[in-house]
């Protein structure tokens, strides 16, 4: 039996009984220090004000943006669940008014060598946190390297992090043509969303977004969707410096307020994406299928 008919028969026995699978948010860049990090735990913070249980899987290898802002450290990473033995719950870091972590730590890495029965362990593990949360939010790395494919690809929504810098415009866009060009993206089953971070007004945040549609528009057949806008804001530059989310900071900073925009936009647009509530584990296994 091959990898992909396992995981078939893993998530037939999880689909028999469930609650609502978790919905599972990618937040990704073309580049380093545009505040990708910093979206994903301000949006996690406004969610979760927002009455949902918001999970966080650090995918940012290398980089500890998400811990940081918590003040946390994990104990334990993914690996620890993959090779030592640990629970999925285990390696659960908890931050502030009680959002979960997970570090994707160094076990991440070797996915792509993993025997089947560990590939079964994972996604049974992976459909614990789909129990655990209402709102998964994937913190990737930047760039285009493979583990940041992977994520983007399997997701069925993505927020691409941008700012006004023409250098950060054109990375977004190599992101999204490496996107395109993958023979594994569905653009027909994947909601694209542009976050204009650093922006001086609404207006600017506007014409970033329209910059990047056009070209994808023009040179990939294809379109993107706007999330919102991010204001400079020294408030927000104080928190990063504090390595605190703006939103529990200042929640009443500039900034804070377009995060609680952003996070209202979100889950108002729940009740018209049904079938993007995939879950972790459903994510994962139909990447994978599709992949072997």
């Amino acid at each position: 039996m091959d990898q992909a008919q396992n995981l078939r028969n893993v998530i037939k026995v999880k689909n028999q009984s469930r609650k609502l699978d978790a919905r599972v948010i990618t937040v990704t860049s073309g580049k380093g220090g545009v505040g990708k990090s910093n979206v994903a735990v301000n949006l996690a913070v406004q969610i979760s004000k927002m009455g949902k249980k918001v999970l966080i899987f650090d995918a940012d290898f290398g980089l500890a943006n998400v811990e940081v802002m918590f003040g946390a450290v994990p104990r334990y990473n993914l690996g620890d669940f993959l090779f030592q033995g640990k629970s999925m719950t285990e390696i659960i870091t908890e931050g502030p008014m009680g959002i979960g972590f997970i570090s994707g730590g160094a076990g991440i890495l070797s996915m792509n060598q993993l025997a089947d029965e560990q590939i079964r362990y994972l996604v049974r593990g992976l459909a614990e946190l789909d129990r655990y949360a209402d709102v998964i939010l994937i913190d990737t790395g930047a760039g285009i390297s493979n583990q940041v494919m992977e994520f983007v690809m399997a997701s069925p929504e993505v927020l691409v992090v941008t700012t006004p810098e023409p250098s950060s415009l054109t990375d977004s866009y190599s992101l999204l043509k490496a996107l395109y060009h993958n023979p594994l993206f569905s653009r027909e089953q994947t909601d694209i969303r542009i976050v204009s971070n650093r922006v001086i007004s609404s207006e600017e945040g506007q014409q970033v977004y329209e910059k990047l549609n056009s070209v994808v528009e023009q040179f990939l057949d294809g379109s993107v969707n706007y999330l919102g806008m991010i204001p400079q804001d020294h408030m927000l530059e104080r928190s990063v410096r504090q390595q605190k989310p703006v939103s529990l900071n200042a929640p009443l900073a500039k900034s804070a307020r377009a995060f609680e925009v952003m996070a209202s936009n979100l889950i108002l647009q729940e009740e018209k994406l049904p079938d993007k509530r995939l879950g972790l584990a459903r994510m994962f296994s139909n990447f994978w299928q599709q992949k072997y």
